[in-house]
């Protein structure tokens, strides 16, 4: 009898699914993160160069946001209008936090860097909340933003006439969601969506890539069909419109109000064939500004975990320079 009991609770919390030193999901729908070394905030911080605070999109979500302010000690010098970066971090939409000590100084450099006021948001993660919510999630930081610019300290400088959406890796696809959800409600949504900066962005569909077909990739490839499997709906394919974006319909009129767009990708990232096929794809829709970016010796999100590499700090610049030219 004893040991049956420990036999069916060993059954029961059997690891049925895992991304090592990251993730469990368990046969019983128990689900385990484990996050790396994360950055805490007190109600308001400052550090050299900028200020940070936690903020909440959503209490009944919830959805949350770290909010990055690039700090002066002398506050004339800083513009009345700063732009505005919203990034989705990435994940596989299962994991990650804009509390990770790499998104956080990523970030908070970049915002010294750009002069720009950035707000990361901490959306809902599958698999208990599978797409197209992480859609949903982010597209209400951007309305949140709009409630709060005459209210929350950190945005009073905040011009939401120049707002870039950015994102890495699944927060790329993110990114690219929520900008056409912007354009298809642009009678209502409340801010100007002035560039789209997908970083290595997470892309996939049933037919494999060259590189995704390679013997060498197997490992990488595996892990990826398991995060789609976790995020997308059950009764879902990688063809999925959230994963296969040629499957997305839209309107001719949509493609036509696309802003710029700079891909990133790297050249040693599994990923960047479909970073390529999505930047191409979306110059044969007709979306007037389209270029794609590449870190030739890099892997996937280098920059995350390489944050004071020169190839992060070019790319902080890259960034910086395409928030400048609009």
């Amino acid at each position: 009898m004893y040991k049956s009991r420990i036999h069916t609770m060993r059954t029961m919390y059997k690891s049925r699914i895992e991304a090592p030193s990251f993730l469990q999901v368990y046969s019983n729908g128990l689900v385990k993160r484990f996050a790396p070394e994360i950055v805490t905030l007190s109600l308001e911080s400052s550090f050299n160069g900028y200020k940070s605070k936690d903020v909440i999109i959503d209490p009944s979500k919830p959805i949350t946001a770290r909010l990055f302010l690039p700090h002066s000690n002398h506050e004339s010098s800083l513009e009345n209008n700063l732009p505005i970066l919203v990034y989705f971090h990435g994940g596989g939409f299962c994991i990650g936090s804009t509390t990770w000590l790499g998104y956080h100084t990523f970030l908070s450099d970049l915002c010294v860097a750009s002069s720009c006021i950035v707000l990361s948001v901490d959306y809902r993660l599958a698999p208990e909340y599978r797409l197209p919510i992480a859609y949903e999630d982010c597209y209400a930081s951007l309305e949140w933003l709009a409630a709060q610019v005459t209210i929350e300290p950190l945005l009073q400088k905040a011009d939401l006439s120049r707002v870039f959406l950015s994102g890495d890796s699944a927060g790329g696809n993110i990114a690219y969601h929520v900008t056409i959800k912007a354009i298809q409600n642009k009678g209502s949504c409340p801010v100007k969506i002035k560039g789209l900066l997908p970083i290595h962005p997470y892309f996939g569909s049933e037919t494999r890539t060259e590189k995704e077909m390679d013997e060498s990739a197997a490992g990488e490839v595996a892990m990826n069909d398991m995060f789609w499997r976790l995020s997308i709906p059950e009764d879902s394919d990688r063809d999925y419109f959230g994963s296969n974006f040629e499957k997305l319909e839209l309107c001719e009129s949509v493609w036509g109000e696309f802003p710029a767009i700079e891909v990133y990708v790297a050249g040693l990232d599994l990923l960047k064939e479909r970073g390529v096929m999505y930047g191409e794809f979306m110059k044969k829709k007709g979306v007037k500004e389209v270029k794609v970016v590449e870190a030739k010796e890099e892997k996937h999100v280098f920059h995350v975990f390489y944050y004071e590499s020169d190839a992060t700090r070019l790319l902080q610049n890259q960034i910086s320079q395409f928030i400048k030219r609009y």
